[in-house]
């Protein structure tokens, strides 16, 4: 098995998550317990007992799948400890798992980036009037084109058939009127807090990018793929300039997963709540394996099936 490791992102909480792996694996019931000490409050409560509206707000929501995501990791390393991807990657937030993932910094480190990340990120949304929209199965130059006349963005590229655009109310609702009398017919307004991956969270990534600056990375021991670039940064400061970068940049997830597979991977392992990343796989390459570690049950099935 030459695996990739992939990590989930905003949108894929639920209240209840990880609670099977707090039950069954002590790797993974230390980091819900340490993300509890290190931000100061009790995040395990939220993740595993919600309620729900507290659990998508983004100061929460960003450090909740993270810390999940990672207590996954752990509990499948606890019984795979000899499985060693070829590469990571994560989808915004999830970015910081795969580099939690590749060792450029501990738990503690990752979880105090993300949760200043979300609340420069809270403080935009409520700044600006914001929103976003995906586009199924359209033309991409269509869609860039249109973006650029009604100034706003594209903020995922994520599978074939998949991007999703962002930016101000108005001009988002002028865009989607503008594909559909393209012909771009499903065109679906999301429910989200704000326009993330656009211009509008440019204050956020300044705001974030000194944080970063004080943060000590280091490079990883495997490949980590970078959202804005689809592909791994070569020195430090270029992961810091990449984070900083990515909260306001388009998500090049589709480039991403083809790297990887290009670089080696037959099989994408998910980590984290919800299996968004591992539909988008069997969207873009639909020949590589795919495995979703979202609860204990999978963990177990893994090691049936790895038998």
């Amino acid at each position: 098995m030459k695996a990739f490791f992939v990590f989930s992102g905003q949108g894929a909480q639920f209240a209840g998550m990880g609670r099977d792996f707090a039950a069954h694996s002590p790797a993974a019931a230390a980091i819900f317990a340490e993300a509890d000490s290190v931000l100061g409050y009790a995040l395990s409560e939220i993740i595993f007992n919600g309620p729900e509206e507290t659990l998508t707000r983004t100061v929460y929501c960003q450090p909740a799948i993270y810390t999940m995501s990672c207590a996954a990791l752990a509990a499948f390393r606890e019984k795979f400890s000899g499985i060693r991807p070829l590469a990571c990657a994560g989808l915004s937030l999830g970015e910081y798992a795969a580099l939690y993932a590749g060792q450029s910094f501990d738990f503690a480190t990752g979880l105090r980036l993300i949760a200043r990340r979300a609340e420069f990120m809270d403080a935009a949304c409520r700044a600006t009037d914001g929103g976003m929209a995906s586009v199924l199965n359209g033309d991409v130059n269509i869609i860039r084109e249109v973006c650029e006349r009604t100034g706003i963005d594209v903020a995922n590229y994520n599978s074939p058939g998949q991007i999703v655009i962002s930016g101000k109310k108005d001009a988002l609702a002028a865009a989607v009127e503008a594909l559909k009398t393209a012909g771009l017919r499903k065109v679906i307004v999301l429910n989200v807090a704000g326009a993330f991956h656009s211009r509008l969270m440019k204050s956020a990534g300044d705001a974030l990018l000194p944080v970063i600056d004080r943060t000590v990375i280091v490079m990883p021991t495997i490949p980590v793929y970078h959202n804005c670039t689809a592909l791994p940064a070569q020195t430090p400061a270029e992961i810091r300039a990449n984070l900083a970068r990515q909260v306001a940049g388009s998500v090049r997830w589709e480039e991403c997963v083809r790297n990887m597979a290009a670089a080696g991977g037959d099989t994408m392992i998910e980590f984290g709540p919800g299996n968004v990343l591992t539909k988008l796989c069997s969207r873009t390459l639909p020949e590589i394996k795919t495995v979703n570690i979202g609860t204990w049950e999978a963990v177990e099935s893994f090691a049936a099936q790895a038998e």
